[in-house]
C-alpha cells in the first residue's frame, strides 16, 4: 500500500450521513432534469475555457451532475483538458482528453483517456481544476465520496489554480463537517447559478 494513502485520516462524523442523503437524492432525480442540468453545466463551463490553458477535469458518470459536453466546451474554447487516471492508493495521474472516442472504461466505474498517461505532478500546470463533489459549503469545504483520491491530489495543484466543485444548485449548503486534510475549494460550478464564489476555511 502506498504510504501516502496510509496517512489519510478518517472522515469527520456526519460525512457518511451527508453522503447517503445526497446520493439518494441524485438517484431519485428525473432523467430529464439531469439532462437539462447537464446542458446548463456545459454552458456554464464555456466561460472557463481559455486558449492554451490547462484544465484538469473529469468525466461525470452515473448520477453525477454534468456530462462529457462540459469537456467538449472547454476544448472548443482552446483549453487543453486533462482527465484523471485513478489507480489504487496514491494521487491521481492524468491523460489528455481527445474527444469521446478516446475514452475507455476504467476501474471504479470511470471513463479515462486511452492515450499516454502523465505524471501526478501534471496537475501543477492547470489554471483550473474541476473537482467532483457531492456537496460544497459556503466556506469551501467539499464533500467527496470518501475514497481520498482528491485529498491526496489537490495539494499538488499550483498556488494560482482555481478549484471548482461541480454540484447541483441545492448541493451548495451552509455548512459541512470538515477535516484537517480537506483542501478548500474556491468556487462551485452549478447548473442554474453558474459559478458561485466560496469563502476560505
Amino acid at each position: 500500500m502506498n504510504s501516502r494513502a496510509d496517512r489519510r485520516q478518517p472522515d469527520s462524523p456526519g460525512k457518511a450521513e451527508w453522503r447517503k442523503r445526497i446520493l439518494r437524492a441524485r438517484r431519485a432525480l428525473d432523467s430529464a432534469v439531469h439532462e437539462s442540468e447537464a446542458h446548463s453545466l456545459a454552458a456554464a463551463a464555456r466561460v472557463l475555457a481559455v486558449a492554451d490553458a490547462t484544465v484538469c477535469a473529469y468525466v461525470p458518470v452515473g448520477s453525477e451532475p454534468g456530462s462529457i459536453a462540459m469537456l467538449d466546451e472547454l476544448v472548443s474554447g482552446g483549453s487543453r483538458v486533462l482527465l484523471p487516471v485513478a489507480r489504487e492508493a496514491g494521487p491521481l495521474r492524468w491523460a489528455q482528453y481527445e474527444g469521446t472516442d478516446s475514452l475507455v472504461p476504467a476501474p471504479f466505474g470511470l471513463l479515462e483517456p486511452a492515450g499516454h498517461v502523465l505524471a501526478e505532478e501534471e496537475i501543477a500546470s492547470a489554471t483550473i481544476v474541476l473537482v467532483p463533489a457531492l456537496a460544497v459549503d459556503r466556506r469551501g469545504v467539499r464533500l467527496g465520496r470518501g475514497a481520498g483520491f482528491y485529498d491526496r491530489t489537490l495539494g499538488m495543484a499550483g498556488p494560482r489554480a482555481r478549484l471548482l466543485a461541480v454540484v447541483r444548485d441545492d448541493e451548495v449548503v451552509d455548512h459541512l463537517p470538515a477535516d484537517p486534510h480537506d483542501r478548500p475549494i474556491h468556487a462551485a460550478l452549478t447548473p442554474n447559478h453558474g459559478i458561485i464564489e466560496l469563502g476560505a476555511l
